[in-house]
């Protein structure tokens, strides 16, 4: 049975798929923002977070939350992080791939979660303990016990174009053993991808904690593990992260850590 935070920010999750959803056929007259370089934002974005930020205060007004586009708003020990459209790029291209992503965090670490795909109706929903579901049906990772036949997915940061060398250096080197590598552009569906055993590892660098609260704790009550590219276990704070089962994880983090640089490391 959902928890009642679940219940709530599906309710959330929802009123901003419609927002989204609403918008598709109008993509070009939508307001655009570059908030940095090659990284944006559309008034969809934003309406659709305003739709969530709505229900979440309605229902837990003394919550904090930290959203994508309007930052943080008050604090406390709980944090709701929100992602109102997760592959804003792909939205307004036109690509059929993206998502909603809400976490509750209880001092830093991911509680409840909801990621959400408006086009295809498939929601995927987490509580603490209590397992992970896509449209109520339980879910896991998948059973691979090695990167031979594995489908891994990863991201290539807008806004840490530094690194790109070093991660087709991880991405050649995996693909060495793997079967293939996916870049779907929405980092929250990838994890919830992992959760479901569609994918069985998913790394990426420099990610956001809205990118990647719900997902993490999807792959955690599906069974499976995320870290950081030291082998770190965690919700990692340094964006870096590597997500799959056991087995997967500690291959794919042999090889990511030791094509790592210093910095991507550090915790």
């Amino acid at each position: 049975m959902p928890r009642p935070a679940v219940n709530v920010a599906v309710r959330a999750a929802r009123a901003a798929g419609n927002v989204i959803l609403r918008y598709m056929n109008r993509i070009d007259g939508l307001n655009i923002v570059e908030k940095q370089r090659m990284d944006f934002a559309s008034e969809v974005d934003r309406l659709a977070e305003a739709e969530i930020v709505k229900e979440l205060r309605r229902a837990y007004p003394s919550h904090a939350i930290l959203a994508e586009e309007s930052g943080q708003i008050g604090k406390g020990p709980l944090t709701w992080v929100i992602d109102p459209l997760d592959g804003t790029h792909n939205y307004l291209r036109g690509i059929p791939h993206f998502s909603v992503s809400i976490a509750l965090l209880e001092k830093g670490e991911p509680i409840y979660g909801v990621v959400f795909d408006p086009l295809r109706g498939e929601l995927f929903t987490t509580s603490k303990g209590d397992g992970a579901y896509l449209n109520d049906r339980r879910i896991r990772v998948s059973r691979r016990e090695d990167l031979g036949g594995a489908m891994i997915g990863t991201g290539y940061p807008y806004r840490q174009r530094q690194h790109l060398e070093t991660q087709l250096n991880m991405t050649r080197v995996l693909l060495g053993q793997a079967e293939d590598i996916r870049r779907s552009g929405s980092a929250a569906l990838d994890l919830a991808y992992v959760a479901a055993g569609r994918y069985d590892g998913y790394f990426e660098i420099g990610l956001k904690p809205w990118d990647m609260a719900a997902g993490v704790l999807l792959v955690r009550e599906a069974g499976g593990r995320c870290g950081d590219f030291a082998g770190r276990d965690g919700f990692p704070a340094s964006g870096n992260i590597i997500a799959g089962n056991l087995h997967v994880v500690q291959a794919m983090t042999q090889i990511i850590g030791a094509q790592a640089t210093p910095g991507l490391l550090k915790a």
